[in-house]
């Protein structure tokens, strides 16, 4: 994950970085690279900060049913769907605070869209918008806040020409339930299959540029004012126009998109050799505990971007297992 926190998040900016690091000029060396085909993101995952992290994690991980796959008393890693994590950090050791605008949405996709929402209302959860499910809309969901107030947005795509690439890829991908041995209330069925990373933009034109040019990826929402971009098996970022989204553009913000990978040397090197965009650090960080090696990056808007590499380390068991190391 990150050194510390408040430098941290590292590994995965760096990926998130590329993604959105626009007004770079391209050498011929830069175009005939595919740094996602070439470096690989085994998983997305997004830094979250809390002034009381243990009620953030009882919540994400009794209420939502999450797994807690990594424990590192300052953050904790749940994982909620296949390849898509959320790292919940104590504010007073990340890189952010709680007093920065939380500029981000976590979308949540399931194919039990209406158990969700009877159980939530259930339990309590706030609500943002309401559950309103419209005939031939491309999609139906309603938005919860989480205890701090970072917006869970809980989706469910429909069959619709507009989804038609992200359909098979949705189909393909197996619903993640809560481990049978953990504490949680959620009842039995309910789980999520994907998320997306709802991120805020003025210059949206410059954002899908950069995430198609120098990362590599491949659009396959386009709703005209906000599109969707998968970058591994259930792991979807998705860049807003901050005019029409739930959040409008802040300079700062309270999140660090992150990119898991199993080639830290070779995104960081791109990224050094190529100048795809500004890094923190020159070096990659190697965490003292032998955990985890990073590094962080900017993209042109603001975000922090963190590439992320887990080690061998008792305190990663359950995370290399659910990544399948």
């Amino acid at each position: 994950m990150t050194y510390n926190l408040k430098t941290g998040n590292i590994l995965i900016m760096t990926v998130v970085l590329a993604v959105f690091s626009f007004g770079c000029t391209q050498t011929e060396e830069e175009v005939s690279v595919n740094p996602l085909e070439s470096f690989g993101i085994i998983a997305n995952n997004a830094f979250f900060y809390y002034d009381d992290v243990e009620a953030a994690t009882e919540f994400y991980t009794e209420t939502l049913g999450l797994r807690l796959t990594a424990d590192y008393g300052f953050a904790k890693i749940v994982q909620v769907a296949s390849t898509s994590y959320l790292i919940l950090v104590d504010a007073d050791e990340g890189m952010h605070s709680t007093d920065e605008p939380k500029t981000v949405a976590l979308a949540l996709i399931t194919d039990q869209l209406d158990e969700w929402y009877a159980y939530l209302v259930e339990q309590g959860v706030e609500m943002r918008y309401e559950f309103n499910p419209t005939e031939g809309r491309p999609h139906d969901g309603f938005v919860a806040y989480d205890p701090e107030g970072y917006y869970l947005e809980f989706e469910r795509f429909n069959e619709h020409p507009e989804n038609e690439l992200l359909m098979p890829l949705l189909e393909q991908t197996e619903t993640l339930y809560p481990d049978p041995e953990q504490a949680t209330t959620v009842p039995e069925g309910l789980g999520f299959k994907a998320t997306v990373l709802w991120l805020y933009y003025r210059d949206t034109a410059g954002a899908l540029a950069f995430l198609e040019e120098k990362l590599g990826l491949e659009k396959v929402v386009d709703q005209g004012w906000a599109w969707i971009y998968q970058t591994s098996p259930s792991g979807y970022i998705g860049p807003v126009d901050e005019t029409r989204g739930m959040h409008s553009y802040t300079e700062q913000k309270a999140v660090t998109v992150s990119f898991f990978t199993n080639d830290l040397d070779g995104w960081h090197s791109y990224v050094s050799e190529t100048g795809a965009f500004e890094v923190r650090d020159t070096e990659i960080h190697a965490d003292s505990a032998g955990r985890f090696r990073a590094f962080v990056g900017y993209d042109p808007e603001g975000y922090f971007l963190e590439f992320d590499e887990f080690l061998e380390h008792e305190l990663n068991l359950r995370l290399l297992e659910s990544l399948e190391r």
